[in-house]
């Protein structure tokens, strides 16, 4: 038995090796690529994040309450959407939460647009998906630390590392629940469609999507609520925002600090949560 074992252990896969040469060849050939990217994303950020700073925190929190009522239709959630965000701004965490959803919405943007139709490509084609599945089930179930290693390696520190680990880590959302819409489509709807001679762009645009489109916003529900949950891993390469304070907290042992500025970003999922669930519309 122990030959055996050792015929086994003495023999090691080079996994971590191969990866390692990978990377070291990507960051040696693709650096321009790699700093393209960066620089749009750079821009990406910038742009929400001065979008999101320009209003008065005061006149944010009504924008927000009118957002909520016209995606809701409820005092209740706007009100529990101007306590929340009184909350933030008493507690003095509202720079880090503008930080935070600037994160949480540029990885939307990136994810939803990648997503969609990756999702819609899958649902059209299956052996596509059942290529893809094993793929998506290792994006979301590698440790998601793992992913800011290369990260680091191929743009270094700050809010674009962050960005980059949040979106590989949140991708298989929409795309699975693009998918699942799509794929669900009842029968009736395009047989009906394609007997009235519908192409396949306005069968797509005028029956899947629509049919699709409350699983497609419960993707970018999951999304934003996938990408809340990664400002602490980011927080770590550098990234602003509200996991900052906790990874502070968590260095110097400060209870107070930690809880406080944790409860701030349960706070904040909860509002976001709220705002855009679907069954709160009309």
């Amino acid at each position: 038995m122990e030959q055996l074992t050792a015929l086994v252990t003495d023999h090691k896969i080079p996994v971590g090796p191969t990866a390692k040469g990978i990377f070291d060849w990507l960051n040696a050939n693709a650096a321009g690529l790699f700093n393209t990217i960066s620089g749009v994303l750079e821009w990406l950020i910038g742009r929400i994040l001065a979008a999101l700073e320009a209003p008065h925190p005061l006149l944010f929190i009504l924008l927000a309450v009118a957002l909520t009522w016209f995606l809701q239709r409820s005092w209740k959630t706007c009100l529990l959407v101007a306590l929340g965000l009184l909350f933030v701004l008493n507690q003095g965490y509202w720079d880090e939460m503008m930080q935070s959803l600037t994160l949480v919405l540029a990885a939307c943007l990136v994810c939803m647009a990648i997503g969609v139709p990756i999702g819609i490509a899958a649902a059209h084609r299956p052996r596509l998906y059942a290529w893809m599945r094993p793929v998506l089930d290792l994006m979301q179930t590698l440790p998601t630390f793992v992913y800011l290693i290369p990260a680091i390696v191929f743009f270094g520190i700050g809010m674009v590392p962050g960005l980059l680990a949040t979106v590989i880590f949140v991708l298989p959302a929409p795309i699975r629940l693009t998918q699942l819409g799509i794929s669900s489509t009842p029968p009736a709807l395009v047989e009906a469609a394609t007997a009235f001679g519908a192409t396949p762009r306005q069968l797509l645009w005028k029956v899947e999507l629509p049919s699709a489109l409350p699983q497609i916003m419960a993707g970018l529900n999951q999304t934003i609520m996938l990408s809340l949950s990664m400002v602490v891993i980011a927080a770590l390469v550098g990234a602003s925002g509200l996991g900052v304070p906790v990874v502070r907290a968590l260095n110097s042992v400060n209870t107070s600090l930690g809880f406080e500025s944790g409860f701030v970003i349960v706070v904040v999922a909860i509002l976001l949560d709220r705002m855009l669930r679907m069954e709160g519309r009309r």
